[in-house]
C-alpha cells in the first residue's frame, strides 16, 4: 500500500504525468510492492526553496509504505526516481529530495491493516 507524492516546481502536462505514473508503477517493485495498491500524487508548478533559494527546477518526493523495505531498496528507488525526473522533466538529481516513511499502521476501507 505505497503512496508516492511528488511536489514538482515545473508544469507537468497530463501526458507527462501518465509517463511518470507508469514509471513509478514499475519502480515500486524495487520496494517489494505492487502497482496494484500504489497511489501516486503529482503536484506540479509547486514553489520549493533549497538553501534559501527558490528552485526553478526541483522536486520533493515522499514515499510512504506499509512495512519496511530496507536501506538498499530505498537507495535503489532514489536513483530510479532521480533518473526519471532528470530524463522526463530536466530536473537535476541534486535538486530532487526523496524521503521514505515506512509504517506498520495503514488504514484502508474503514479499517487498519
Amino acid at each position: 500500500m505505497p503512496f508516492i507524492d511528488s511536489k514538482i516546481t515545473v508544469p507537468v502536462s497530463d501526458e507527462k504525468k501518465e509517463v511518470l505514473k507508469q514509471a513509478l508503477g514499475n519502480y515500486i517493485t524495487t520496494l517489494h510492492k505492487s502497482e496494484t495498491w500504489l497511489m501516486v500524487g503529482i503536484d506540479d508548478d509547486y514553489d520549493l526553496w533549497l538553501g534559501g533559494e527558490k528552485l526553478d527546477k526541483g522536486a520533493y518526493v515522499n514515499v510512504s509504505l506499509f512495512g519496511d523495505a530496507g536501506s538498499s531498496a530505498y537507495e535503489a528507488l532514489t536513483g530510479q526516481i532521480c533518473d526519471l525526473f532528470e530524463r522526463e522533466l530536466d530536473i537535476p538529481s541534486n535538486k530532487v529530495y526523496v524521503s521514505y516513511h515506512p509504517t506498520n499502521d495503514w488504514g484502508w476501507n474503514g479499517r487498519n491493516l
